[in-house]
């Protein structure tokens, strides 16, 4: 009998610490505590962030001001353009069309692009959708990529071959965003759909969302304002009127397939730090929302999820990496333009993750630890570590 008491103390003691009760009131003052410091040392001017926990939005806190002249302060309602983590939402609307036996990951870019998409080092080499979501097309921004495509259409650009590196498409990584500058329009070909109104239609609406790509269609006035830091004089400027120019004088005699890269598929997404963690739980769930609301198979996320760059772990818009988090591997996205700095990290398998953006801070700080990687990693310290 004893020994059974002894046992059962023991088992116990072993167990209790595990069982821990998990405190997020002091967790989130503790995060608070050290970001109140940290933001201080980096200058933010605004920040906004989301932790979900246990597949639901478990604490939402915003920081600074959405505009440094008005003092108005950033709330649930503000919305940032979140760039790179854009590229998400064009890969997800490919994955529904490769569902739809619209195309295939396998399809040739040139049968979309109306010109061949071949880099001149490898003729013969396909250059397939996967390789431009994976940024392994071997395409490069190096004759720009934002105002128009001709810059890689033979016909057009004397020098389209600087848009290609030496190495052969699919056995090779370098971030592009003429990539996914190029798939916006070949979206819009395959669908006769605008791209701003075939991702809202798509995803945006399904999931209760309110954003988009286009300037003109949203409310300005829940914009948060962004602004570049100058090392050379310490000062931020105000870059909304790049950031969030009108595009409607260029919709007027919009030509499908061709003028995309007003919307910048790339990087052109304007979300709420909340609405951005429900898109989020929607890729954390492999495809499908809490609550039930399906944007793409099972299958189709966990494609997204996979890596094509044995170093560079990218898979399809989506990357892994464990910089922020220790000896654990997390999914997601950065962005970053117009001194802006964005992020969304999840755990598919726990069931958390955090989205974090900013309207502007000092570029670097000690340790070259910036406005980002300081921020995440001191959310993944105070609420996910023991």
């Amino acid at each position: 009998m004893r020994k059974n008491i002894c046992l059962v103390l023991l088992l116990a003691a072993v167990l209790l610490p595990s069982c821990k009760k998990y405190d997020l009131e002091k967790r989130a003052a503790r995060f608070e505590q050290e970001m109140s410091s940290f933001r201080e040392d980096i200058r933010n001017v605004g920040m906004s962030v989301v932790f979900v926990r246990e597949n639901k939005i478990a604490y939402v806190h915003h920081f600074g001001v959405k505009n440094v002249e008005t003092q108005e302060p950033i709330d649930d309602q503000t919305m940032f353009r979140i760039a790179s983590i854009s590229k998400s939402f064009t890969s997800t609307c490919f994955m529904q069309l490769v569902e739809q036996g619209k195309i295939s990951l396998q399809t040739d870019a040139s049968e979309l692009a109306g010109f061949p998409i071949r880099n001149p080092h490898y003729p013969d080499t396909v250059i397939t959708l996967e390789m431009m979501l994976s940024h392994t097309s071997s395409i490069n921004d190096s004759e720009g990529y934002y105002i128009t495509l001709d810059v890689i259409n033979p016909e057009k650009n004397p020098n389209w071959a600087n848009c290609y590196n030496e190495y052969e498409p699919g056995k090779g990584y370098e971030y592009c965003n003429l990539n996914f500058n190029l798939l916006g329009s070949f979206l819009e070909k395959l669908t006769g759909v605008r791209f701003d109104e075939y991702v809202a239609r798509q995803i945006l609406k399904p999931l209760g969302l309110y954003g988009g790509y286009c300037v003109d269609s949203l409310d300005r006035t829940r914009f948060a304002s962004l602004y570049e830091y100058d090392p050379e004089d310490g000062s931020f400027t105000c870059v909304d009127d790049e950031a969030y120019a009108p595009r409607s004088h260029r919709l007027v005699d919009y030509k499908l397939g061709f003028d995309t890269p007003v919307f910048s598929p790339t990087g052109g997404m304007k979300l709420s730090a909340i609405d951005l963690a429900k898109y989020m739980m929607m890729h954390m769930n492999y495809g499908i929302t809490p609550d039930s609301v399906r944007i793409i198979s099972e299958a189709s996320s966990k494609n997204m999820q996979t890596p094509r760059s044995e170093d560079e772990h990218y898979g399809l818009a989506l990357w892994k990496t464990d910089e922020y988090s220790p000896g654990v591997t997390l999914t997601g996205h950065t962005g970053g333009a117009y001194g802006m700095r964005s992020a969304m990290f999840f755990n598919p398998e726990e069931k958390y993750g955090f989205v974090v953006i900013s309207n502007g801070a000092i570029s670097q700080w000690e340790d070259d630890e910036n406005i980002l990687s300081g921020t995440l990693k001191r959310i993944y310290r105070c609420f996910i570590e023991e």
